[in-house]
């Protein structure tokens, strides 16, 4: 089992550990995460401002805390099933990940993993702002 990677979990940093042992190396540090989740904050603070930055709306926005970070090392993370035969994306809990992903071993399913660096994406920016649930139930 020495070729699989296997990141062992430090204080709360389990985004940090999940996405490196998704990926199978260590890409993401506490650091590095963290300045993803400002980048958001600030392209969300951005988006905000757009509709009025005397708005209610966007003074509310100012005064609530980061939804990407906090002090104790919670980064969001969210994961989405794209299949291409349900009506649109759906959102995956994180407690679902795993039992989702081994379904789809499990029925034959090809699970492929992208890595490197992503283009920019509208969707990030939109789940930044909104609110999305989980649409997703266990069986």
């Amino acid at each position: 089992m020495e070729s699989i990677f296997h990141e062992k979990q430090e204080g709360s940093l389990c985004a940090q550990h999940c996405l490196n042992n998704l990926l199978q190396g260590e890409y993401f540090t506490p650091v590095d995460l963290s300045s993803i989740a400002h980048q958001l904050d600030e392209e969300e603070r951005m988006r905000m401002a757009e509709g009025g930055m005397g708005s209610e709306e966007y003074r509310t926005f100012l005064q609530q805390p980061s939804g990407n970070m906090d002090d104790s090392g919670f980064f969001s993370i969210q994961w989405f099933n794209l299949n291409s035969l349900l009506t649109g994306p759906e959102l995956i809990s994180d407690t679902y990940l795993a039992l989702f992903l081994a379904q789809l071993q499990q029925e034959g399913y090809s699970i492929f993993v992208i890595r490197g660096n992503l283009p920019e994406c509208d969707a990030e920016q939109i789940l930044g702002i909104m609110k999305v649930h989980n649409t997703c139930i266990a069986e």
